[in-house]
This record gives C-alpha cells, sequence and structure tokens, in this order.
C-alpha cells in the first residue's frame, strides 16, 4: 500500500516551472483598510458639546435637541454629533420625551 502511494507523488508534476513549494500562490496585496487608503489629510476628534460648554439635556428645549436629529426626524449617532454616551444616552431620552409632547416630530412630512 505505502509503494502505491510514493508512485502516485512521483507521477505529479508541480504546478509552477520552478517546482517550488508555495510559490504558485499568489500573496494577497496589503492594505491600508478594507476600505482603501484612506484620502484626505487631518482628522479632528470630535468633542462632547454638553462636557465642553456645561450645557444641560432639557426635554423642554427643542431648539438645542433639534441640532441633534436629521431633517427626517432620526436621531442622530454618537460617532456624527460627537458627544460621550453617557450624554448621547440621555439626550435620546430627552428627544423621545419631547417627541411624546409634541415638541419635535416623529417623522418629517
Amino acid at each position: 500500500m505505502s509503494d502505491m502511494k510514493e508512485n502516485r507523488e512521483e507521477i505529479r508534476a508541480p504546478r509552477s516551472s520552478e517546482g517550488g513549494e508555495g510559490e504558485s500562490r499568489r500573496e494577497p496585496e496589503e492594505r491600508s483598510g478594507s476600505r482603501g487608503p484612506r484620502k484626505g489629510g487631518f482628522f479632528r476628534k470630535k468633542v462632547c458639546k454638553f462636557c465642553a460648554q456645561k450645557m444641560k439635556i432639557d426635554y423642554k428645549d427643542p431648539d438645542t435637541l433639534r441640532r441633534f436629529i436629521t431633517e427626517r426626524g432620526k436621531i442622530l449617532p454618537r460617532r456624527i454629533t460627537g458627544s460621550c454616551s453617557k450624554h448621547q444616552r440621555r439626550l435620546a431620552v430627552a428627544i423621545k420625551r419631547s417627541r411624546s409632547l409634541a415638541m419635535l416630530p416623529y417623522v418629517a412630512k
């Protein structure tokens, strides 16, 4: 049985002309990210407005809350607004309370 295995390995020809082990496989190209190289230069870290300016989150102030929702009425995420997680949670609760009192719209027309 072992003689047959050795004969089969001798019959097989190497895939590439050089005949080296693993040379026929292409190495994956290195990328700086999944979306390709980043264009643009400087990225500024967003700062929480509520922490920096000591602003209070109040559901009765729709003008302040309106900056944190889209035109369609969706709550903007942290990565866009730049607010910290503590204030983002409080902001979401305040927006929802303001919506229930009809100070802010649920959806745009």
